[in-house]
């Protein structure tokens, strides 16, 4: 076959494969990606209920500007309550983020160290959890112990677990997904863990240690470790496609303004929040900026240096596929894109 017809076989079988693809592709996504960009943020945040999200709720603070609030969509959708930007919502895993800064505050004290064997801290879990004398306070920070996701577990999301030993029990005495240090793999199982050594060293829970050491210094008076601290009608409903209920009433940890969240991630990321020598500690072991999950709620926490933003986003809904998690991508861009436009038109 000469040069000229191969060529050609493969352009072919390219173009056939992403039209294929693109089948598979819901247009919805396609759709929020081509079309043209809004003036503004409140422009975008409304054309994002367009495409199917029950409310929205946009936090922005611009070095240089008053922060700026965003909403729309229902806060409760029964009851045709509107969007309101100072609800509570359900942060999912933008937890990990203070969790990490406690852990950092408790490493420069002394309390605890990052190169110390979960061994150490739990020798319970010895011969329970695989590599446990090898797994360091590090590797559970950044994700790399290889110890299986509980959260994973088969209908976990249907019947979530309570308790720490609950939630203990789904990975004990399975194997590892990977030797120590050797990969990287999000696991929710690290993070239960850290929170229990936390536990053990302070002697009490570990988030009275983050709202003594970052919410109180901060003025964060609307954050909050659980739905039981909080005044459920002030908390957002969360809504999963396919489950006919509000969703607000589960609890899945942390609840806080966008605000909150928002006032938290700008002194994370200045340095603000830490003291003389905890932010090199932070900067080898996690991440400044989180997103998070769970049924009925998806957040996101996120720093642009180019244009010193501080932007937090939240949407009330979720799907079985997670397109709406790509879906949420895009309009996340496209919100920092008006913003970058604005600051250099």
């Amino acid at each position: 076959m000469d040069k000229k017809k191969t060529i050609l076989i493969i352009r072919i079988t390219l173009l056939v494969g992403t039209i294929i693809s693109m089948f598979f592709v819901p247009w919805l996504l396609i759709k929020a990606w081509i079309l043209p960009l809004p003036n503004t943020i409140q422009d975008q945040v409304n054309e994002a209920i367009g495409h199917g999200f029950d409310g929205m709720i946009v936090y922005v603070d611009q070095g240089g500007k008053p922060s700026a609030y965003y909403a729309a969509g229902w806060k409760n959708r029964e009851n045709n309550i509107p969007t309101d930007p100072h609800s509570l919502f359900k942060i999912a895993s933008i937890s990990k983020l203070y969790d990490a800064v406690a852990v950092t505050k408790l490493v420069s004290d002394g309390r605890l160290y990052l190169d110390k064997p979960l061994s150490d801290y739990m020798p319970d879990v010895v011969g329970r959890i695989e590599n446990a004398d090898q797994i360091t306070l590090k590797m559970l920070l950044q994700h790399r112990s290889g110890i299986p996701n509980f959260t994973d577990a088969p209908n976990f999301w249907a019947a979530p677990t309570e308790t720490f030993e609950e939630g203990l029990a789904l990975i004990l005495d399975k194997p590892a997904n990977f030797e120590p240090d050797t990969d990287y793999e999000y696991c929710n199982t690290n993070y239960l863990l850290i929170n229990k050594i936390m536990d053990n060293e302070l002697g009490y829970g570990y988030f009275q240690f983050i709202q003594e050491e970052v919410l109180t210094p901060l003025h964060l008076n609307n954050t909050f470790s659980s739905l039981s601290e909080v005044n459920i009608d002030d908390v957002m409903s969360g809504y999963h496609v396919g489950y006919p209920f509000d969703l607000k009433v589960n609890d899945y940890g942390m609840h806080a303004t966008a605000e909150d969240v928002g006032t938290f991630l700008r002194a994370l990321n200045d340095g603000s929040l830490f003291e003389t020598g905890e932010q090199e500690i932070y900067s080898t072991v996690y991440e400044y900026e989180h997103s998070g999950w769970v049924p009925g709620y998806q957040s996101f926490a996120q720093y642009y240096e180019d244009i010193d933003c501080v932007i937090i986003e939240f949407y009330s809904t979720t799907d079985p596929k997670l397109y709406n998690w790509n879906l949420s991508e895009i309009i996340n861009n496209r919100i920092y894109k008006i913003l970058k436009r604005q600051k250099n038109p």
